[in-house]
């Protein structure tokens, strides 16, 4: 079938005197190409459509209208006539048909989707001309794994995507600035394993909603309790005093903070509510006394101050917390020459598509950097397929849920495999194939190679990595956006940002939040075992809506690459450099990052 041009259909629109714009004449290009029609035959089925309608004009909606009561009956009706040459008699002019339609088909799949490298037809096997083993190993192209007519018969490329600017562009940096080289060598030989070794419990079945509150008590108990033992030995306070008790001297409490009411916490909302041992009860807390304060419902805090009556506690000062030691390996090297080669890492957290079209061509761009870069571990947090996108709302798609992301990812490890670089995937609540818990268990790909297998990671939401002997702390779940809209805080001198990362770290905990954002399925029994941090990570990766960053809080250096999509637009991925040995310099820790960039994608 000769290809069909804009030209072709401007023209027969022309003659029936129909009034169109440009994006009228795409969309129907895109139509023809779909159901491989022909300039005037389209242009003769709307006209007939149009009539029947009461002379509809020609716009995008009356189109996806005209596509889905016209155009997609007739691809049904070809389907069925189609399905009944196969069943006559195979002589060779029936083979030869049935050649040149599948032809047909492959160069309609090529034309749609973006260019691969290399022919991706498919060679015609005979006994005579058997398929040669180097044909079968060939890899499939992401491009077409992904092709956008796979997933929604209306998918069309995001426009606003495709005309993007400043790709490649890096809008945040941290350490060496100049100089480092910004390519790895596709080590798989990197090890890359999980911190704790106690996800076998999230992988087994398990049930989850069926706690009960008094097992939730239990937790933020336990909670109060092992981090006021932490701060009691730390800055050697002797006992805590009950909050509720009148006394005119002044006590050192130890509770957690929380809000008055289902609003939003303020300076005049604070309750402190203390642990079992100190009662329980929750007692209004004044913080005018304080010089400055940061403070969020949930936050485990040690405060002194006056409560005369019983009635009201007035804090005078909110000691600091302290957070856990760094992972020290067993053989430390101790001079700065002995170092290893630097360890790549990038990372990308989705959506991998526009917000207006369920096409993977931020992913595919993705896909092509991996290859040209050759990282040595790249960590992908989801969603892979985003339960928030417009058409897997509506269900406007063609395949289940599980094949889109069984496909996305086949695309990803396949488009990924002559790189050599590690993989690690991370579900997101976002994710709607998968489990909407937290903490969330891994994915579960059973259809991986041996080799594939080996070079692939699949962790929980949130977990700690180890890349070499460097901790990564891990979580796809957006706690800078959830913390920022409940965080109050006076007189601290420091950005929002740093101090979130900050009670995260002295929280020792990746969800330090109580009671957790609406959209937070918190199982509270998993919650004790796999959220709390056994350690201080030497980086810790926090995708978020809000604005990305590097920088380093406390020792750790804290990364937020920001989405691969906002919106209709490309957005940014991150990458690192880091030393996979420790290193001591005057019998000091030196932070294992080199350097550090977000980057437009």
């Amino acid at each position: 079938m000769a290809s069909v041009t804009a030209e072709d259909i401007k023209s027969e629109l022309d003659t029936f005197f129909i009034v169109f714009n440009d994006d009228t004449v795409d969309k129907m290009l895109e139509q023809c190409l779909c159901h491989r029609l022909k300039g005037d035959e389209i242009v003769c089925e709307w006209f007939a459509f149009s009539t029947s309608k009461n002379q509809l004009l020609l716009t995008l909606d009356n189109l996806d209208q005209f596509e889905h009561e016209i155009l997609n009956k007739k691809k049904k009706s070809k389907g069925s006539s189609k399905g009944s040459l196969l069943n006559k008699t195979r002589d060779i002019n029936s083979i030869q048909e049935l050649i040149r339609a599948e032809e047909e088909e492959e160069n309609l799949l090529d034309s749609y989707s973006t260019p691969a490298k290399g022919s991706q037809k498919r060679a015609l096997t005979t006994p005579e001309h058997p398929q040669s083993k180097r044909g079968v190993a060939r890899l499939a192209s992401p491009s077409l794994m992904l092709s956008p007519a796979s997933f929604s018969p209306s998918a069309t490329p995001s426009q606003k995507y495709g005309m993007r600017g400043g790709r490649g562009e890096v809008v945040s940096s941290f350490g060496t600035v100049q100089g480092p080289r910004w390519t790895g060598k596709g080590q798989t030989s990197v090890r890359v394993e999980m911190l704790g070794g106690g996800d076998s419990s999230l992988i087994s079945s398990y049930k989850y909603m069926f706690q009960r509150l008094r097992d939730v008590r239990d937790v933020l108990t336990e909670k109060i309790e092992e981090l006021g033992e932490e701060l009691r030995s730390h800055f050697n306070i002797e006992e805590f005093s009950p909050v509720s008790l009148p006394v005119q001297d002044s006590i050192t409490v130890l509770g957690q903070v929380c809000c008055d009411s289902n609003g939003k916490l303020n300076a005049q909302s604070v309750l402190l509510e203390a642990g079992q041992e100190q009662g329980g009860r929750q007692v209004p807390v004044d913080v005018s006394e304080l010089k400055e304060f940061s403070l969020f419902p949930g936050q485990v805090v040690v405060m002194d101050g006056i409560n005369s009556s019983g009635e009201k506690f007035v804090a005078t000062k909110v000691y600091e917390g302290i957070p856990l030691p760094f992972y020290c390996p067993s053989e430390v090297k101790q001079e700065m020459d002995e170092v290893s080669e630097p360890v790549m890492v990038m990372m990308a957290c989705g959506p991998y598509t526009p917000s207006e079209s369920l096409t993977y061509d931020p992913l595919i761009d993705l896909i092509t950097i991996i290859n040209k870069d050759r990282p040595d571990v790249c960590i992908l947090f989801g969603p892979f397929v985003d339960s928030k996108h417009e058409q897997i709302e509506k269900n406007q798609v063609t395949e289940t849920f599980q094949s889109i992301f069984k496909r996305c990812v086949d695309s990803i490890v396949e488009g990924t495999k002559g790189s050599g670089c590690r993989l690690v995937f991370v579900p997101s609540q976002r994710d709607v194939n998968h489990h909407y818990i937290y903490p969330q268990p891994p994915f579960n790909l059973t259809n991986l190679s041996k080799d594939d297998t080996a070079r692939v990671t699949l962790a929980s939401d949130p977990c700690t990595l180890l890349i070499g002997n460097v901790t990564f702390g891990l979580t796809s779940t957006d706690i800078l956006f959830h913390m920022g809209a409940e965080e109050i805080s006076s007189g601290t001198g420091t950005e929002r940002f740093s101090r979130i990362m900050k009670h995260m770290l002295t929280q020792r905990s990746y969800y330090p939040l109580y009671p957790p954002a609406e959209e937070v399925n918190m199982d509270y029994e998993k919650f004790q075992q796999f959220s709390q941090m056994n350690l201080t990570p030497d980086i810790l990766i926090v995708p978020s809506e809000l604005r990305y960053f590097i920088k380093d809080v406390i020792g750790c250096v804290c990364v937020n690459p920001g989405r691969l999509t906002k919106g209709q637009v490309g957005g940014t991925y991150g990458r690192l450099l880091v030393q996979p040995n420790p290193v001591l310099v005057d019998g000091k820790r030196v932070s294992p990052c080199i350097a550090g960039q977000v980057v437009k994608i």
